[in-house]
């Protein structure tokens, strides 16, 4: 990519721009609600709060990282539109940003994205070019469209503007949920997890920030372990919003902040899902599962105390549901 593709690139993310994010963004964002369900407590033994990010614009935490990044743009950065890469949720959030700003929007979509996702992008206005299914081919993508209309890169989770748009959802867990003791939340490539913690431990320095991935996709948890980035590959996981490998940026605060990642396996994934649609009636997708997902597995001793959950996103293919008849191949 060009050199834009790591805005402020040595920048640190701090709680006061977390803070700044937040009101920035809050026009353009919903405050979601924090449920609780009795069914779940009593399984666990612990007392669980959900941060409903499924309900948030465009059905994921990402409205907030992309609002925020496209909305601190200068006038000049802004004029020619924006571009990124994505599987779905993010290219949602920065179309949907790039329209209230007013601005052009270009999604780059891997041909192997979810059809709701390809629909939601293109329905919140964003040119979508699809690619081969690799990153280097969205990479290249995009840079073809950067050489063609000098739009600007919004990276989907290294870069500071939006890993501090990220971490405004802990802001508002925290206020609404002030005696948390721990706070669960997936990883992906890190955006969400980092802004998170740095949120989180500026907020209340007890807290324990926790990552949660699948276990076909442990890269973040083998990254911490060896001390550098371990790119992820191409695992096969249903949780298609977590294979994505750290960025420089990410993987530097989730060192200094996160106290540890857990992994959850594809059919605790798949259970966890399901649990919350038939207990919570909450419609999310399987990365919002897989915090859930670890604790069915015990992977974190609960044990009474007040556990954070994110439900990153709710943006489901109803036709290809993970049980059930809708999920025979076609």
């Amino acid at each position: 990519m060009s050199g834009n593709d790591k805005p402020e690139a040595a920048s640190r993310v701090t709680l006061a721009e977390v803070r700044a994010a937040h009101e920035r963004i809050r026009a353009f964002i919903h405050r979601t609600p924090v449920m609780s369900s009795e069914v779940l407590d009593a399984r666990l033994g612990g007392r669980l709060y959900f941060k409903c990010e499924n309900l948030q614009r465009v059905g994921a935490f990402k409205a907030r990282g992309a609002h925020n990044a496209v909305l601190s743009l200068s006038e000049r950065e802004a004029r020619a539109g924006v571009v990124t890469h994505s599987s779905g949720n993010h290219g949602a959030a920065v179309a949907l940003a790039a329209a209230n700003r007013g601005i052009p929007a270009f999604v780059v979509m891997p041909l192997s994205a979810a059809e709701v996702k390809k629909r939601a992008v293109a329905r919140y206005g964003a040119q979508v070019t699809l690619c081969e299914p690799t990153l280097a081919a969205r990479e290249a993508t995009a840079q073809r469209i950067i050489e063609a209309t000098g739009a600007h890169f919004v990276h989907p989770y290294n870069d500071s503007r939006v890993m501090a748009g990220q971490g405004t959802s802990a802001l508002e867990f925290l206020e609404q949920q002030p005696d948390l003791d721990v706070i669960l939340c997936p990883v992906g490539g890190g955006g969400q997890l980092s802004g998170v913690a740095v949120a989180a431990k500026g907020v209340d320095p007890r807290l324990r920030v926790i990552g949660a991935e699948p276990a076909a996709a442990d890269d973040a948890r083998r990254s911490l372990e060896a001390g550098h980035i371990v790119p992820a590959g191409d695992p096969p996981t249903i949780a298609d919003g977590l294979r994505s490998s750290l960025g420089d940026l990410t993987f530097a605060l989730i060192r200094e902040h996160v106290d540890a990642i857990v992994t959850a396996s594809e059919e605790a994934i798949v259970e966890a899902m399901r649990l919350t649609w038939e207990v919570m009636k909450l419609v999310i997708e399987p990365s919002a599962a897989v915090p859930l997902a670890a604790l069915l597995e015990g992977r974190l001793e609960v044990g009474g105390r007040a556990v954070g959950i994110i439900l990153s996103g709710g943006n489901v293919d109803l036709d290809r549901l993970p049980w059930g008849q809708s999920a025979r191949p076609r």
